[in-house]
């Protein structure tokens, strides 16, 4: 499913105009992103949770070459999926 899609279904569900739906679904993401920025936990109950990780610095290794990198530490996004979430997608069809 890509955004357009989302965007229909939203509409569909929520009985709006698909141009009120890409408006909430854009406000939705942006909130989220910002609050995972400033470093806080978003938890949506039942579907799950985003938050920063820290990664330590690693070693690695050039796939080219075979020579040993250094990875520099770094912070990136994360989604932890909610129980509810999880269980409907292990559930057998």
């Amino acid at each position: 499913m890509n955004r357009e899609e989302l965007i229909a279904e939203i509409s569909k569900g929520a009985k709006v105009t698909k141009k009120t739906a890409s408006e909430v679904l854009t406000a939705t993401i942006d909130a989220i992103q910002t609050s995972v920025k400033k470093g806080n936990k978003v938890t949506l109950v039942g579907f799950g949770s985003f938050e920063a990780r820290k990664r330590a610095a690693r070693k690695g290794r050039n796939p080219q070459t075979g020579k040993e990198i250094k990875i520099a530490a770094k912070t990136v996004p994360a989604f932890s999926a909610g129980k509810k979430f999880k269980e409907l997608v292990a559930k057998k069809h």
